[in-house]
């Protein structure tokens, strides 16, 4: 089970950062410092899911990439889907 911190979900995946966007939405950084997606949670019966999602440039809106049980299988989904 993930913990929601004060900066985000409890994510334990090296080289990675995330800078809040909302309080449901977070961008995604790498060691550069370049957005590589968001990380949205969203509260269901059954717990948190944490959706992988990136920005898609062609029809100018955020693309689902999976929905996970864990904020780290979200971030290594986009670490993964560069």
């Amino acid at each position: 089970m993930n913990l929601t911190t004060q900066n985000g979900p409890a994510v334990r995946v090296r080289g990675v950062t995330l800078r809040a966007v909302s309080s449901t939405r977070w961008r995604v950084l790498d060691r550069t410092g370049r957005v590589i997606g968001h990380l949205r949670t969203e509260v269901q019966p059954g717990g948190t899911r944490f959706h992988a999602e990136r920005f898609d440039l062609a029809s100018a809106r955020l693309r689902a990439l999976g929905a996970f049980w864990s904020a780290d299988e979200a971030v290594e989904c986009l670490r993964y889907l560069r």
